[in-house]
C-alpha cells in the first residue's frame, strides 16, 4: 500500500468521526436553539440544509475576539451571534462544537492537500 493511500485512509477516518459528530451536533444541540424563539434567528445565513449547524459550531469554537470581528464586519449576516448562543448552550455543548468544528476543518483541508500533492506528483 503506497504512503498516499495510507495518509488518505487515515483522513478518512476523521472525515467519518468529523460527520458523525455534524449529526450529533446538529440533533443535540442545533435543534434546541433553533426552537428557541431567541436563538432562532441568531444562527447565522443557511446558504444549504444544515449549514446553521457549521455557522453554530464556527461560533462556539472560534476565539471571541475572532468572532467579534466577523460579527462586526459587513458580511456580519452570514455568521452566528456568539454571544448569544454561549448563553443558551452548555459547557458540554461548546466541547462538542468545538471537537466536530476542528476535526471537520482540519480533516476537510488536510484532504484537499493530499489530493493536491498528489495530483501534483510530489507523494
Amino acid at each position: 500500500m503506497s504512503l498516499f493511500s495510507q495518509l488518505l485512509g487515515i483522513n478518512a477516518i476523521f472525515v467519518l468521526l468529523g460527520l458523525v459528530l455534524y449529526v450529533v451536533f446538529g440533533q443535540v444541540t442545533v435543534r434546541r436553539l433553533r426552537k428557541n424563539p431567541a436563538t432562532k434567528k441568531a444562527l447565522g445565513l443557511e446558504f444549504a440544509s444544515g449549514w446553521d449547524v457549521i455557522n453554530a459550531a464556527q461560533a462556539l469554537s472560534l476565539p471571541r475576539r475572532l468572532t467579534k470581528k466577523l460579527e462586526s464586519s459587513p458580511l456580519s449576516a452570514m455568521y452566528a451571534d456568539s454571544n448569544l448562543l454561549r448563553q443558551n448552550t452548555t459547557f458540554v455543548d461548546r466541547i462538542i462544537a468545538a471537537v466536530f468544528y476542528w476535526v471537520f476543518i482540519l480533516s476537510s483541508l488536510s484532504m484537499i492537500v493530499l489530493v493536491s500533492l498528489n495530483g501534483l506528483g510530489i507523494i
